[in-house]
This record gives structure tokens, C-alpha cells and sequence, in this order.
């Protein structure tokens, strides 16, 4: 056991490189790890949810920028892996008797998109940047719970660390790549959508969820 354990803080340490940390403002707070342990089943319903919203979000966007040929080969590559994501959290949730059942969404991405601007190109780099905070916050948290899961689960969401910083680093690249805006004004960007979901991560919530904040104290 001890050896498993200590194989998961290496690879914890390996798999959140420097910039990703740097370009969350915030580590996700103890309380919320805490929460996650002690409700497996909703973080398992709520992940699977999270996966199928992100293979939409990606089609979304190959349907509305159907003149974009780099977003259009991301986008498919993003839809099929975070799809097949989904069957396998499906799968592990039928291993472990959890019935996959509807659950009201967190408050993040409506929180993150109520910034994000009207007009494009604006609009489509605002939208990239905040698919790129919510993968990033999504490899984060993976990363956290990996040295407290069972052997089964910590694998699996070790794979699922690699893919989603993969995601991130997608998203982010096509934000600069698509903006006409000078590269100054594309970080006055990030760092705006930084500090709203730094807020979001750090504030109190009443409920739990796989991007929900910090667990409202009874």
C-alpha cells in the first residue's frame, strides 16, 4: 500500500508542470478534496456530466467556426477523447454500483462565460480561454485526489491528468493563435478570467460538485 501511495505523490509532482499551476491563481482548497472523498459517488456523476459537456462545448465550436481548419482539427481530436472519457467513467461508475442519474450544474462555467464577450473575434478567444481554465482546474483536481483514491480510480484519473493538460495547452494555443488583438491584450484577458475563477474556486458553495467551490460550512 505504501508503495502505491508514494508512486502517486511522484506522479502528482510530475504531472503539474509549473505553468499550469502558474496559470491557476489557486490551488484547490483542502475542504474541497475532503468533500470529494467523502462523496465519491456525486464526484463520479458529477465527472461524467463534465466529460459529455465538454465533447458538446467542442462540437459547438466546430459548428459555429466551420472556416477555422486548426480549431476545427482540435476540436474534433478534443470531442472524440473527452467522449471516450465518458464511457469510461461510465464504465467505472457501472464497477462500482453508482447509477448515473441528472444533477444540477455547478455555478463555474456560467460563472466563467457571463465575462466572455458578444462579437467576435472576441467572443471565440474568450470562449478558448476559458476552455483552457476549466481543463486546467479539471487536471488540477485530478491531480489532488490521486494520492487519497483506491489504486483502481488513482490510474484512472492519472491518465485523465496527461489528457486534460493536454486540452488546456489546446485550448490556450488557439486563443493567441485566433485573436487579433496584440498578445499584451490577450493575457489582460487571461488574467481577468483569472481572477473570476479564482473567485469562483475560493468561494463558499452550498453544494458539491466537480468544479464547486469551497464546501459551505453547516
Amino acid at each position: 500500500m505504501q508503495e502505491t501511495i508514494d508512486e502517486s505523490r511522484d506522479t502528482l509532482d510530475e504531472l503539474l508542470p509549473p505553468d499550469l499551476l502558474a496559470f491557476l491563481r489557486c490551488p484547490t482548497p483542502q475542504e474541497w478534496v475532503d468533500a470529494a472523498l467523502e462523496q465519491q459517488e456525486i464526484l463520479l456523476i458529477d465527472h461524467a456530466q463534465c466529460e459529455k459537456k465538454a465533447a458538446s462545448t467542442a462540437m459547438s465550436l466546430m459548428y459555429r467556426y466551420v472556416d477555422r481548419p486548426l480549431l476545427l482539427t482540435k476540436m474534433s481530436q478534443l470531442a472524440r477523447e473527452e467522449l471516450l472519457h465518458f464511457e469510461q467513467v461510465v464504465k467505472v461508475m457501472e464497477s462500482r454500483d453508482v447509477v448515473y442519474r441528472h444533477l444540477s450544474a455547478s455555478r463555474y462555467a456560467e460563472g466563467m462565460r457571463r465575462h466572455v464577450r458578444t462579437e467576435d473575434p472576441g467572443r471565440l478567444v474568450d470562449i478558448l480561454i476559458v476552455g483552457a481554465f476549466i481543463e486546467a482546474r479539471s487536471c488540477e483536481r485530478f491531480a489532488r485526489l490521486i494520492p487519497h483514491l483506491d489504486a483502481e480510480l488513482a490510474k484512472f484519473y492519472r491518465t485523465l491528468v496527461k489528457s486534460e493538460g493536454r486540452h488546456y495547452e489546446d485550448y490556450l494555443m488557439l486563443a493567441h493563435h485566433y485573436a487579433e488583438e496584440s498578445s499584451a491584450q490577450v493575457e489582460e484577458r487571461i488574467n481577468r478570467f483569472a481572477e473570476c475563477e479564482r473567485d469562483l474556486i475560493l468561494a463558499a458553495d452550498d453544494t458539491f460538485r466537480f468544479h464547486s467551490g469551497v464546501p459551505r460550512v453547516a
